[in-house]
This record gives C-alpha cells, sequence and structure tokens, in this order.
C-alpha cells in the first residue's frame, strides 16, 4: 500500500486490512499464550497461579512500550500524511533509541523487583517461588519483545498493513512449537515447567526483533546516523508517549487489584482466572485489533484534512466492535465449560474460570469501544482525555465496585465490577471523543484559514 493510501480509497476496506493482519496477529500471540497455559496445565495447578502472578507485570512492561510506539505513529502517521517520509524515519530512529534505552532499563530493574511484586499482590510460598522464576527469564527476552511491540505500531503509520502482521506470528509459532520440548523436555533435554516456559518466551521475543529490523535497516533503510533534532522528536514523541503508556498502565494495575483480591480465595481461584484470562484474550483480542487502525488511519486523514473520513474509520470501528462483541458472548456462554476443561479439569479452578467466561466477555464490545476512543485522543495528540478516562475507570468505578463486589458476593462480584466497569466508561470514551472531535476540527479549520 502506498504510504499516503490511507487517505484515499474507501475507509471501510482500510478498516478491514489493517483490522485483520492485526486480528490474526493477536490472535496468534493469544493462541501462542493460551497453547502455553494449555502446556502448564498439563504441569500443574500451581504453575497456572503462578503465571496468574505474573501478568500484570507482563501486561504492564508491554502497555508501556505500546504507549512509547502511539507516541511515536501518532508523529509519523500525520508526518507521511502531509508526505514527509524523510521526517517520519528520523522519528522511527529516535523511537527506536527510545524504546531499547526504556526497555533494557526496566529489565534491569525488574531483576531486583519482581518478588517483593508477586508478594504485594498475594503470591505466597511455592506460588511466589514460581512465579518469580519466571519473571526473572521472561525480563532476559522483554528488550527484544519491546522492539518488536513497537514496530508494529511504526509499520502501520507507515502506511504498511501486512508486515506487522509476520513480526506478530513468527514468535508464538516458536512457543507453539518449542514450548513443549522445554516444559516437557523432549528430545533427551531436562523437564524446565515454568521456567522451560521463560525461555520459550525469550526465543520467540529474539525472532520477532530480528523480523523487525530487517524492517527497519533493510528493507525500508530508515536508520539516520545522526543525532540531530533528537531532542525534538524525543520531546514530541513522549508528549503522547508518557500519558498513553500511562493510559496502558491502567489495565495492568486493575489485573493486580483483581489477583490482589482473588488470592485471599486461594490458589484454584486464581489459577482459574489465569485460564480465563487467557481463554477470554483470544476472543478479546479482536476488538483491539480494530482498534489499531484507528491511529494510521485518523493520522494520516487529519493530516490530510479529511474530517468526514475520520469520522467515518471510527464510526466504522465502533459498529465492528459492538457487533463482535455480542458474537463473542455467545461463543463464551456455549463454550466455556469445554474450554476450560481442556486445560486442567480441578474443579475449584474450572468452576471460578467458567464464572469469569460467563460474565466478561458481555462487556467486550465496550472494552472494544474505549479502545478505540483512547487511539483516537492519541493520534490527535490529545492524550489527556484517555489518561484522565483510565484513572477514572480504575480509582473512582472500578476498585469501588470491586470490594463491593467482593465484599458481598466473593470472587464472582469481582468479574461482575469488571464487566460493568468497561460498559460504563466504554460510553463515556465515545461520548467524550465526539466532543473533543469537533472541538478540535474547529480548531484545524481555524487555524489553516488564518495561514492562508
Amino acid at each position: 500500500m502506498a504510504a499516503q493510501g490511507f487517505t484515499q480509497g474507501s475507509i471501510k476496506r482500510h478498516v478491514m486490512k489493517l483490522s485483520s493482519v492485526m486480528i490474526v496477529g493477536f490472535l496468534a500471540m493469544t493462541l501462542g499464550s493460551l497453547v502455553e497455559v494449555f502446556y502448564l496445565g498439563m504441569v500443574g495447578k500451581l504453575e497456572l497461579a503462578a503465571i496468574a502472578f505474573s501478568f500484570p507485570l507482563v501486561m504492564a512492561l508491554n502497555g508501556i512500550t505500546r504507549g512509547l510506539g502511539v507516541g511515536a505513529a501518532s508523529l509519523i502517521a500525520r508526518s507521511m500524511g502531509e508526505g514527509h517520509r524523510e521526517q517520519a524515519a528520523l522519528l522511527v530512529t529516535h523511537c527506536y533509541l527510545l524504546i531499547i534505552g526504556f526497555a533494557v532499563s526496566f529489565s534491569l530493574a525488574g531483576q531486583f523487583l519482581v518478588d517483593d511484586l508477586f508478594r504485594l499482590i498475594g503470591a505466597r510460598g511455592e506460588v511466589l517461588a514460581l512465579a518469580s522464576g519466571y519473571a526473572h527469564i521472561w525480563l532476559l527476552g522483554f528488550p527484544l519483545m519491546g522492539f518488536a511491540l513497537a514496530s508494529n505500531g511504526l509499520i502501520r503509520a507507515f502506511g504498511n498493513a501486512t508486515y506487522p502482521g509476520y513480526i506478530m506470528t513468527i514468535g508464538p509459532l516458536v512457543q507453539v512449537l518449542l514450548g513443549p520440548i522445554l516444559i516437557f523436555g523432549w528430545f533427551g533435554l531436562p523437564a524446565m515447567g515454568l521456567q522451560g516456559a521463560a525461555l520459550t518466551f525469550v526465543m520467540s521475543a529474539f525472532c520477532q526483533f530480528l523480523l523487525a529490523l530487517y524492517w527497519f535497516l533493510i528493507k525500508e533503510r530508515l536508520m539516520r546516523l545522526t543525532f540531530e533534532g533528537l531532542m525534538a522528536s524525543m520531546t514530541g514523541i513522549l508528549q503522547v508517549g508518557i500519558p498513553a503508556s500511562a493510559t496502558n498502565l491502567i489495565q495492568p494495575v486493575s489485573a493486580g487489584v483483581v489477583t490482589w483480591l482473588l488470592a485471599g480465595y486461594g490458589v484454584s481461584v486464581v489459577a482459574g482466572f489465569g485460564v480465563a484470562s487467557r481463554i477470554e484474550s483470544v476472543v478479546g483480542m479482536v476488538v483491539i485489533g480494530i482498534s489499531t487502525s484507528v491511529v494510521p488511519l485518523v493520522g494520516q486523514n487529519w493530516g490530510a484534512y479529511q474530517f468526514d473520513r475520520v469520522r467515518e474509520a471510527l464510526n466504522t470501528c465502533y459498529q465492528a466492535c459492538l457487533a463482535w462483541g455480542v458474537v463473542a458472548a455467545i461463543i463464551m456462554w456455549i463454550g466455556a465449560p469445554f474450554f476450560v476443561s481442556l486445560i486442567n479439569a480441578d474443579p475449584d479452578l474450572v468452576e471460578s474460570a467458567v464464572m469469569f467466561l460467563y460474565i466478561i466477555p458481555i462487556s467486550i464490545g465496550f472494552m472494544g469501544m474505549l479502545t478505540v476512543s483512547t487511539h483516537c485522543f492519541n493520534a490527535l495528540r490529545r492524550p489527556g482525555p484517555a489518561l484522565l478516562l483510565s484513572l477514572a475507570r480504575l480509582l473512582v468505578i472500578y476498585i469501588p465496585l470491586a470490594l463491593l463486589g467482593s465484599h458481598y458476593w466473593g470472587y464472582v462480584g469481582v468479574f461482575v465490577a469488571t464487566a460493568t466497569t468497561n460498559v460504563l466508561v466504554g460510553v463515556l470514551g465515545y461520548a467524550w471523543n465526539r466532543k473533543v472531535l469537533a472541538t478540535e476540527q474547529a480548531s484545524m479549520i481555524a487555524s489553516r484559514a488564518l495561514s492562508l
């Protein structure tokens, strides 16, 4: 696709092409993670609980990285929409420098902090030891994964809708094929259990890193051996990247709160939450894939003053998210007991996991609406509303509802609080986004009139 192709042609076709590639990639990632849980379910319930305790850490670091990538992607999409490829190339180089510095720093710091983090959210005894052992190895691969995660958004902002799918697919393929060899000790190797799963992640991250590096250095030749404009680039990236990263931190913090609340109900409930989260993410990632088309479409068309196309893109994404939410809920209502029992047959684990899958999918479409709104705010370089929405979601709505739900209805109440919060904030995000769009459009038109 031509670099400026998003400002021309059918919006629905662009959404479908951008979304379908990312949905396939996200599905590959989540299915890879689900297969990993399937393998670990054969090892034991404690390993499943340990993986659940590691979710907040994994989600937090990946979320910060994606946020920094969004900060760069919003600038790159506008530059490409205005026809400034060289400026976009410089931004890509500077973004990678920022990502590598961040990822290596957090990987090193995490080696000293993960034990305390897991204790904070309720991990104890053997589960704590297993979770910490997994995280120490996982952190070694995080800088490689961070580079690949940021690349997906940068490549889409450049106008290439296909290549990110290759990056996202190769990692899960490695996990599926290599995972059982290291986890169970096939071909004469020692059985490594959860640590084998962590090593598999490191190797899959390395493969994704190589593909992203190929795009950067060879396919598009975007390396710019200059620090000229570095501070300006960093400032522009962080202007959106810091609020976007903070916004992305809300979900892992919420997951940490859920894990902490569920820890009081026993290992089986925590393990059930871990299993159900991986299953739900398979259908939930479809709306995330849909929402990823927002930054390149809104960014390029906004830079080209094509406001009607911006609104058409957003409406298409909103409708697609809600439609898929209905489909996802039906799939989970019908198949939840079967899906969970494939992984582990512990009665308490199955009961908690099935309840999660009966409740949470109701809100998937609304979660997608919130994600679409958030991406639009970032594409407009107005990250403030997205951050405020996320803070309100966590502090004003979710935590009070979760505490009340846990008190009156146990762990089921926590799940109901999560679904209710997704619905409320999804509607609020939609309404606020419409208001900001109208204000920003009026400002853009006035500024353009003054410059003529």
